[in-house]
Order: structure tokens, then C-alpha cells, then sequence
């Protein structure tokens, strides 16, 4: 018998849909405020600032559909954890596109300061923090939960990376003064993006619970974390 698409399931794909488009421009957020840190381009950083409402915008709609489907539909089971879980994730790709803007926000200060040491490093611990976040994006319309799993497990390479930077950064700004401002700037653009590797875990555990009903676990490998709370 052919499946017939109802009402709800219109509403269900537009939620979806709405969660794409989110992801899609965090990920684009992300880009180009890393794009502004290596090439320190503070018109590009301030056009992440700006863009990073539409995100906003778009939480507001995702909770509002969602919460409306829930008190009217009543939905069971699958349905009920697709609709909890959108709700999640979409809150948690509003704080990945806060913490794109406040890197853009970090971008704007180090380009008024000479060239700093360890850039590229940072920019390197970005991309990977990136590529996590496009898989993981990638896992939930799929629907894949090895490739979430396969993310979950990875995030400890991002805060082992942040780890690194963290220390690396402080000697930096002890052996010259002069660069404490940046270097600090620089350290807070780190922590940025640690915890956007831990956002992207949490999306991870939500594809997880859609297709299984039940939490990921708590045992995932992480890095021991040094420094200072980006949030």
C-alpha cells in the first residue's frame, strides 16, 4: 500500500528542512569567520556578524513548529524523538552560529595587531572542527548513526588539539608582551571552536537517539580541559 503524505508530514519535512538550512549556515558561518582570522579580513568578519540573526530567526521558527506538532498531534514513538530532537538540535546550531560570530568578534581585534604566531594552527584545529561538523550534519539527514558514533568519538582529537594551542599560545605571550592582546584574542578564537566541537557531539547523541530511542552513552574519550569558558 502506497504511503500516503499527510499533513503531518508535510509539517514534519518543512521542521527538517528548517534544521538544513540552519546547518548549512553554521557551517558557511564557520567558514568564513576562519576565513577572516587566517586572511584577517574584518569586512568578511563583520558580515558573519551580521548574518548570524538569520540563525536566530530560524531557531524561533523550528521551536514554534515543533512545539505546536507536539500539543497538536499528540505524535508516538519515532515521530515524538524526531520532534524533541529538532528542537535540540536546532538550539544547538543557534549557539555553533553564536560562537561563529564571536570568532568573527575575535577577528576584527587580532587584525589591528601585527601577524600572530600560531595562526595557522588555530586555523588548522578550525578545520577540523568543521569537517566534524559537516559529517555530523551530514549523519543526521542520513540518518546514519555509525557516522555519528564515528563523530562522537573523534571530539577528543579537537580538544587534545585546543590543549596544545592553549599552552602553546600562553608561552607565546610570555616571551613577548607585546603580543598579549592578540594572543589572547587568539585563545578565546580556540576555545571557540572546542566548543563547537562539543555542540557537535550533542548532535551527534540526538541522531543516535532518533534511530535507536534510547542516549548515546556518557563514555566518550575526551581531552582534559585547560583554560578559560568561551560561553
Amino acid at each position: 500500500m502506497p504511503h500516503i503524505v499527510t499533513a503531518f508530514d508535510d509539517d514534519l519535512m518543512m521542521i527538517q528542512a528548517r534544521i538544513s538550512e540552519m546547518g548549512g549556515l553554521a557551517e558557511e558561518l564557520l567558514a568564513q569567520a576562519l576565513e577572516a582570522v587566517e586572511k584577517r579580513d574584518a569586512a568578511l568578519a563583520e558580515r558573519v556578524i551580521a548574518r548570524d540573526k538569520r540563525i536566530d530567526e530560524l531557531e524561533i521558527e523550528v521551536e514554534e513548529a515543533a512545539t505546536q506538532l507536539i500539543a497538536l498531534r499528540q505524535p508516538m514513538a519515532k515521530d515524538l524523538r524526531v520532534l524533541i530532537s529538532a528542537l535540540k538540535i536546532s538550539t544547538t546550531l543557534e549557539r555553533i552560529g553564536d560562537l561563529a560570530k564571536n570568532i568573527a568578534k575575535r577577528a576584527i581585534v587580532v587584525t589591528k595587531h601585527g601577524p600572530v604566531k600560531l595562526t595557522s594552527s588555530i586555523i588548522r584545529m578550525g578545520r577540523s572542527t568543521q569537517a566534524q561538523l559537516s559529517q555530523v550534519l551530514n549523519a543526521y539527514t542520513a540518518r546514519d548513526t555509525d557516522a555519528a558514533v564515528a563523530v562522537w568519538q573523534r571530539d577528543v582529537e579537537v580538544d587534545e588539539m585546543y590543549n596544545a594551542l592553549f599552552r602553546e599560545l600562553l608561552t607565546y605571550m610570555m616571551e613577548d608582551s607585546r603580543m598579549i592582546t592578540a594572543g589572547a584574542q587568539m585563545l578565546f578564537i580556540a576555545k571557540n571552536l572546542e566548543r563547537i566541537g562539543d555542540h557537535t557531539t550533542h548532535i551527534s547523541e540526538m541522531v543516535y537517539y532518533i534511530q535507536k530511542g534510547e542516549p548515546l552513552g556518557d563514555d566518550r574519550p575526551k581531552g582534559e580541559p585547560v583554560g578559560l569558558d568561551a560561553e
